[in-house]
């Protein structure tokens, strides 16, 4: 369109127009002149603006829901790592529990013994290829341990070390196939070769073939020359099979060992020996024999009345 002196002389009374218009709708209220032409483009334009209105509602609930749902995702995720942090420390703690108690009960088998030991705490088993049985200990040369020193628990022996690392070393332990030990029997002083056999009963063979042997007999490691591998007196285990004698040189025995291999933690490293044999000092007391019960037997009389044993009518 030419911009004329014409249209603009237009647009200015329409202009004029509008305000023109406003003014009386101001002043009109409810009664306005515009009222009814307002009403009919409401009717017009309101089902438009409710349809919007409704079709962005959901929206403004979605972005509220989200964040909401956000917010109390957020307060899960504090709650879960609070609560895997309490698990944490409980567990923590029962852990420094059960070591403070198997540190306890070894220091008393220590003392019993009077074993100069090292602690150490079982960090690796061995290698799941091999057929060994052997655990690895945070402890090795820089700290005094060499290769054939005993290794035992507060249950009784463990095994022997045999190789050291600067600051880790290997125990071969007490089931293992490879592993001997000598053995002598607490109440007879029967001597024996004690062997390995994996999750069974370790394999002693008695010296004696004619050997008074029970089951529930305890042993103890006899000692080696010069204290290595073994320290003598250490627990070993309690009989729980007696083979028949069959008139052999040697008798044999299966002994259930005081230590679980499955389940080792914190071990002690014998490095200075006892100045003498502690003999069967180390060995945890034996359990009390369980009392009888006494039992009163009660008969009938010919009137009727129960009597007791010793013929006292009740």
């Amino acid at each position: 369109m030419r911009d004329t002196r014409e249209s603009r002389l237009l647009l200015v009374l329409l202009i004029a127009i509008a305000f023109a218009l406003i003014t009386v709708d101001i002043h009109g209220g409810e009664d306005s002149p515009v009222d009814g032409a307002r009403r009919a483009a409401a009717g017009v334009f309101g089902p438009v603006e409710n349809g919007v209105a409704s079709a962005v509602d959901p929206i403004g609930n979605a972005i509220a829901a989200v964040k909401d749902s956000g917010e109390r995702h957020t307060r899960v995720s504090e709650l879960e790592r609070e609560n895997a942090a309490l698990k944490a420390k409980l567990g923590s703690d029962d852990r420094n529990r059960s070591k403070v108690r198997q540190l306890d009960s070894m220091l008393k088998t220590a003392g019993a013994g009077q074993y100069g030991i090292k602690g150490a705490q079982v960090i690796a088993i061995g290698a799941a290829q091999g057929f060994s049985w052997t655990v690895t200990i945070d402890a090795g040369a820089n700290d005094g341990l060499k290769r054939d020193m005993t290794v035992l628990n507060g249950d009784g022996l463990v095994g022997r070390i045999t190789t050291v690392g600067p600051g880790t070393a290997t125990v071969l332990l007490a089931n293992d196939p490879d592993f001997t030990v000598g053995t002598r029997m607490e109440r007879t002083d029967e001597l024996g070769f004690a062997s390995g056999q994996g999750d069974r009963p370790l394999r002693v063979e008695l010296l004696n073939g004619k050997a008074k042997i029970r089951k529930g007999d305890r042993l103890v490691t006899f000692g080696s020359q010069a204290d290595k591998p073994f320290v003598p007196g250490v627990p070993v285990g309690r009989v729980v099979r007696v083979d028949p004698s069959g008139g052999d040189l040697t008798r044999t025995i299966y002994v259930q060992p005081y230590v679980g291999f499955t389940k080792l933690d914190v071990v002690g490293v014998v490095v200075q020996a006892p100045r003498t044999d502690p003999r069967d000092e180390v060995l945890p007391p034996k359990p009390a024999k369980p009392r009888p019960t006494p039992t009163v037997t009660v008969t009938a009389t010919p009137s009727g009345a129960p009597t007791a044993a010793n013929g006292t009518q009740q």
